[in-house]
């Protein structure tokens, strides 16, 4: 079994989950963790020919094909990024994870759910987050705060956005222990806060093979 900690960051686009992403890393840097930082689809797995497959080509993608896509990419970042890290006692940090396939093909594309994180579970070899923090905030507040030009899946109609957060809302309330829905609509600050105050309460129960790498052990 992984020895570090895994975390991930999800919700929305414009929700923040990329500077929340970094705060986290660095707070937890300074306070003597390694930590490995990551994005799900990653520019860093296959030369990024996934990802640049899945957001940004314009011919269109059937919902299994997408997800699939997503498990693939998702199954080599494991692999070459993620494992390797939880091996060596990191604390790993993903800007989106499994969850996203299940609520953006699955609540939003009409797959099954089920069958989605089955399918996740084998393309990852069953490495789950430990804590999800899913940042939650109104749709409309949520594209206002969107940056650049929209990719393929944000470009998507309102109603399949609301029911991506829907979806989001669904998963916290059927796994209450591990994915934690923070307001996304409060300050960076005090976001930041909360995910750290819920991480660290984490770490002092328990985590002996964080705890030695952080002392360099």
């Amino acid at each position: 079994m992984p020895r570090g900690l895994f975390l991930s960051l999800d919700g929305l686009d414009g929700g923040g989950k990329s500077t929340q992403c970094r705060l986290l890393a660095d707070w937890l840097r300074g306070r003597g963790y390694a930590v490995t930082s990551c994005v799900d689809p990653s520019p860093q797995v296959v030369g990024g020919t996934l990802r640049d497959l899945i957001l940004h080509r314009h011919y269109p993608l059937t919902p299994t094909c997408e997800a699939l896509l997503f498990m693939a990419s998702r199954a080599q970042l494991v692999a070459e990024i993620i494992r390797p890290a939880l091996d060596a006692g990191h604390i790993v940090i993903s800007d989106r994870y499994l969850l996203a396939n299940v609520v953006y093909q699955g609540y939003a594309g009409g797959l099954d759910v089920e069958q989605l994180w089955q399918v996740g579970r084998l393309s990852t070899g069953g490495v789950e987050p430990e804590l999800t923090f899913v940042l939650d905030l109104p749709l409309e507040e949520a594209r206002s705060r969107r940056s650049g030009p929209a990719d393929r899946v944000e470009s998507r109609p309102s109603d399949y956005h609301a029911r991506v957060r829907h979806g989001f809302q669904t998963e916290v309330q059927r796994c209450p222990d591990r994915i934690l829905i923070v307001d996304a609509s409060r300050t960076i600050k005090a976001v930041h806060e909360v995910i750290c105050q819920a991480v660290l309460a984490h770490l002092e129960k328990g985590g002996s093979d964080v705890v030695a790498a952080r002392q360099g052990t």
